[in-house]
């Protein structure tokens, strides 16, 4: 079978999943694929080029098509439900939250934000705000799920932590930690509790519009 950018793209995507980033390179790429690394080169010019491949394709799993709210639906459901999307996007691949941080000029990533930014100046609000409310729930869940791909402390770096020596310098930090999750709730919770208080601030404190 001819080689061709969609087979490369698949490829790389399962050696993101069993090598993390890091191990994404195009010698490895080739040598999956059974050709010489300058043939990628004739698909996709440089590892920049691989690495937004990869996000736009990670993007297009969980986001195959773009539909607006319904009308009947506030907007700040639906962007919420779309941040969602998006972390699941990002959770379902090793170091996804990286691929598309470092990935340059994704269109998937830029369609998203294209819909996002005109569903809420469809909805009467102005633009600028319309572009950082987008812009500061994106972030957010790229810097979340960042956060939580990060993974737990190594043994060695667990071992020399002194917890209590921490929880007397910093009480309020460690209590309101242990109060979250006390009932049960779960990174899941907390990352829609977070986008909540996004939300609420998007609606209660409107960007001035500039003179």
């Amino acid at each position: 079978m001819a080689l061709d950018k969609h087979q490369i793209v698949t490829e790389a995507l399962a050696l993101l999943d069993t090598d993390g980033l890091d191990g994404v390179t195009l010698r490895k790429l080739a040598a999956r694929l059974g050709v010489q690394q300058p043939t990628l080169y004739w698909y996709l010019p440089s590892k920049a080029a691989l690495i937004t491949a990869i996000a736009d394709e990670i993007l297009e799993q969980q986001f195959p098509e773009l539909v607006p709210p319904s009308p009947d639906e506030r907007w700040q459901d639906w962007l919420v439900g779309l941040a969602e999307r998006l972390r699941r996007a990002l959770l379902a691949h090793p170091d996804g939250a990286r691929i598309i941080s470092t990935s340059q000029l994704s269109v998937r990533m830029a369609a998203i934000s294209e819909l996002a930014i005109s569903t809420l100046v469809a909805r009467e609000v102005p633009l600028r705000q319309a572009r950082l409310v987008v812009l500061t729930v994106e972030h957010f869940t790229v810097g979340h799920v960042l956060e939580e791909q990060t993974g737990r402390p190594a043994a060695d770096t667990s071992e020399n932590f002194d917890l209590e020596s921490f929880t007397n310098a910093y009480p309020t930090v460690v209590a309101g930690i242990a109060e979250y999750f006390h009932d049960g709730l779960t990174p899941d919770d907390l990352f829609r509790d977070c986008l909540d208080v996004i939300m609420q601030g998007a609606t209660a404190y409107p960007v001035a519009r500039q003179s």
